[in-house]
């Protein structure tokens, strides 16, 4: 492009700049970020070389490790869940390695998909949107199709609502083949139920930072066993940015490879704190209750969910559309009427239910008033329950 054609650029012509509103923001991610988080990443830049950041970095990581419930260190790149699913993918794997994908809901094709860019013979073991993996239907598919390297699957699947029985698959998938890698996406279950990494011998977790970890997007922890580790050392697929390699002899030091995101670790930081303060297990008592209450109010509507009971999330619940609903002009009246927002549905499911995210920091008052406008805007869209 010459001089004289870039001087022919006007200047965009574009909406200006709005206040961003307050709102009940009731999506499963990103989710609230509380005041002391959001007032931690207004403090000033540091060296990220420096002893200030190698505090923070020590910090985090240990924190980490006891929410992961894993004596691994736990990695952190400056990237969303999709990133630490394409690490978990480039760290363990070679072309052509046969893998097992247990896919119930559209992060978990997701997780297969980028298993098949990569050049990996994927055979995958999908579940009707709204169940969680059969354990029974898994081991009749895992003795059909072994030998296999490792195994793919979804904790809480967030398109449908869904929590997989995760230990039992985890010790089913270890009788069946001791040395496959079990590699977990719990992006929007960790920190806020039960996840013992250690304990049910999994061999990579990862999460993201704008689920329960109460800070906003942009941050990918994971961790890795030491079977993990040791695949890792033999592994053959392409890899820089996310070479773990890199990151752990960087972190002991109490360092990133790469420049951080620094207000993000600000953020982190006094996240952890918070969580502590609450206690590990009263997270996942608190996020137990949000659940049952949202899926009562629900029922109690005339609702019907996407999930039964039995595996249905405790920090999203997918409410499939009354019929005779506009799920768009639903949700519209509560964004505009309200200030409450829910989530659309995914995939094959939009326009046929929407998804109420109760994770991270919320109070009761936050679910009631959202449950509250429901019921109200259903009530003035012709719905009698």
């Amino acid at each position: 492009m010459t001089t004289q054609e870039q001087k022919a650029i006007p200047i965009p012509q574009v909406e200006a700049r709005a206040s961003i509103p307050t709102q009940n923001l009731r999506v499963p991610g990103p989710t609230v970020v509380p005041p002391k988080v959001q007032a931690a990443q207004a403090a000033p830049m540091i060296n990220h070389r420096g002893p200030e950041f190698a505090a923070i970095m020590k910090r985090v990581t240990l924190r980490l490790q006891y929410f992961f419930q894993t004596a691994s260190p736990v990695l952190i790149y400056p990237a969303s869940g999709t990133g630490g699913q394409e690490s978990a993918i480039v760290n363990l794997f070679s072309p052509g390695d046969h893998i097992i994908s247990i896919t119930i809901g559209n992060f978990g094709d997701r997780f297969a998909k980028i298993a098949s860019a990569f050049g990996l013979e994927v055979t995958r073991i999908d579940f009707p949107w709204g169940q969680a993996a059969d354990p029974a239907v898994v081991e009749a598919r895992l003795k059909e199709v072994a030998p296999y390297r490792g195994v793919l699957l979804t904790h809480n699947e967030t398109s449908t609502g869904v929590t997989n029985d995760l230990q039992t698959l985890a010790t089913l998938l270890r009788r069946l083949n001791p040395d496959a890698l079990i590699v977990v996406d719990a992006v929007s279950s960790l920190g806020c139920v039960q996840l013992e990494m250690d304990k049910w011998d999994i061999d990579v977790v990862l999460t993201g930072s704008q689920k329960g970890w109460m800070i906003p997007p942009g941050m990918m922890m994971i961790a890795a066993s030491q079977r993990a580790w040791e695949a890792h050392k033999s592994a053959k697929l392409p890899r820089f940015y996310f070479d773990w390699t890199l990151a752990r002899k960087s972190l002991d030091s109490w360092q990133n490879p790469y420049t951080p995101a620094l207000s993000l670790f600000y953020a982190l930081d006094v996240a952890l704190e918070m969580m502590l303060a609450e206690g590990r297990e009263a997270i996942f008592e608190r996020h137990a209750r949000a659940g049952e209450y949202v899926r009562s109010r629900a029922k109690a509507m005339g609702l019907k969910l996407l999930s039964d009971h039995k595996n249905a999330s405790n920090t999203v619940t997918a409410i499939l559309a009354p019929e005779g609903i506009d799920t768009k002009t639903l949700l519209k009246k509560l964004r505009e009427e309200d200030s409450v927002v829910f989530a659309t549905g995914q995939d094959h499911m939009r326009g046929k239910m929407f998804r109420m995210g109760h994770l991270g920091f919320f109070s009761e008052a936050d679910l009631a008033q959202a449950m509250d406008a429901l019921e109200k805007q259903l009530h003035a869209l012709g719905f009698q329950g």
